[in-house]
């Protein structure tokens, strides 16, 4: 493997491309009592074709990577779930808009934990039977959502933000397109995404390199050559609607502010940017923060995020206020004033020590690490390279970052108001 060495953290991590084609990255850390491992593919919920054999492609059901998620812990040995049980490992998995991914953190049974991991990825089992009755489950499931306010808020934004970008559709698709799933549909989706040269191992924490490569020896099997093909999909910059509101039985009014980021390429001083800029706008220390709390504006559920895949990202504010147009207006201020006037280098300075610091604060968690690096995999950064830039950036480039990707023209604002028999 090759030894990566982090100038600032000291740490060394591992990695190599396995003969299979499966990118391994590991790091360990001789202090941790965890090992956190991931198994995950570039296969989320915006790939929603398939090539044909002609060269075109071939549309499949909205939540299909979600659904195969679901069932690939089923074999007909039983399901991972319980041969995780009997090492003791805490095992999971999630599907997002870019990414599906399968995990486990463990204090004991390492190895043989990883060895589960690594098997039931690499062995899908469906049947009719059983894909006719996770449809049932996952139903149950969509439909449970659809009354979930927080989720009603988002999906509302991504709708009304994006005019064809699959973003827009809900991670679990609809009752009405999982019923078009089939068993020979799932096989198909898992032969083009679950290509070991489409997808990343990463494992952190209490863990020898040495042992995951003989695990990869062992149990990873040869994959057919991947030529992965640029996500392309024709979206406006423009959103959709500026504003969009629904009734449903809140306490108090949710609030989306969405941003739609122009296409880009993401490098490690994006990466590092889109934390910083996050924490220069509405961290807990920021003017803004303080004017909506002293306004009552805002709740301690006021947060910000941002998140990105193909074709798409997002800068997101959102809470609880009695008027969010308000917030709306407070925000894009702010937004604005810093666009012109540019980042204070004092300021800038700041940020970055408590940027940084609160990373580093983080590394102790080998579940984070382990995301961490996932994230940089998947965003297309050399590992770790998002700290590096953290240490460089300067006032005038955080600016520019500002300057080019919160167009505060292409903004949405998504209300969940309390219907009227909810208001007191």
């Amino acid at each position: 493997m090759e030894q990566l060495k982090n100038p600032l953290t000291g740490d060394t991590l591992y990695r190599t491309v396995h003969p299979t084609g499966l990118e391994i990255l590991v790091w360990p850390q001789p202090q941790a009592r965890v090992a956190y491992a991931v198994f995950a593919t570039r296969y989320g919920s915006v790939y929603n074709t398939l090539p044909t054999a002609n060269g075109g492609t071939e549309e499949v059901p909205e939540g299909i990577a979600h659904y195969l998620e679901h069932k690939l812990f089923e074999s007909e040995e039983g399901d991972a779930f319980e041969r995780f049980s009997a090492t003791g490992a805490d095992a999971n998995a999630y599907t997002s808009f870019e990414r599906t991914a399968y995990l486990f953190s463990a204090t004991e049974n390492i190895l043989p934990s990883l060895e589960i991991l690594l098997d039931f990825v690499q062995h899908p089992y469906f049947t009719p039977q059983t894909v006719q009755k996770e449809q049932g489950i996952i139903g149950q499931e969509i439909r449970m959502c659809e009354d979930d306010p927080e989720r009603g808020v988002l999906f509302n934004l991504l709708q009304a933000m994006y005019h064809t970008h699959p973003v827009r559709i809900d991670i679990a698709g609809t009752v009405e397109s999982i019923s078009h799933i089939t068993a020979d549909l799932l096989y198909r989706c898992y032969a083009r995404y679950y290509n070991l040269h489409n997808m990343v191992l990463v494992v952190a924490g209490k863990i020898d390199p040495e042992q995951v490569q003989q695990a990869a020896d062992r149990l990873l099997k040869p994959a057919e050559p991947f030529t992965p093909v640029p996500y392309t999909v024709e979206e406006p910059e423009t959103v959709v609607r500026h504003r969009v509101e629904e009734a449903m039985p809140v306490s108090a009014p949710l609030f989306h502010l969405g941003f739609k980021e122009p296409q880009l390429t993401h490098t490690p001083t994006t990466v590092a940017a889109s934390r910083m800029l996050l924490k220069l706008l509405c961290g807990k220390s920021s003017p803004l923060y303080a004017r909506l709390m002293e306004e009552g504006l805002i709740n301690e559920q006021f947060g910000a995020e941002y998140f990105n895949g193909p074709g798409y990202g997002v800068w997101l504010f959102g809470g609880e206020s009695a008027d969010p147009d308000r917030v709306e207006a407070l925000i894009c201020e702010e937004i604005g004033r810093l666009q012109q006037e540019g980042i204070d280098p004092e300021r800038m300075e700041q940020l970055r020590r408590a940027t940084y610091g609160s990373i580093v604060s983080e590394l102790d968690d080998s579940a984070y690490c382990g995301e961490l690096l996932l994230d940089d995999v998947i965003d297309g950064i050399p590992p770790l390279s998002r700290l590096e830039a953290f240490a460089s950036m300067t006032a005038g480039e955080l600016t520019a970052q500002l300057r080019t990707r919160i167009p505060l023209e292409n903004r949405t604002l998504s209300v969940i108001v309390p219907q009227k028999d909810q208001k007191g």
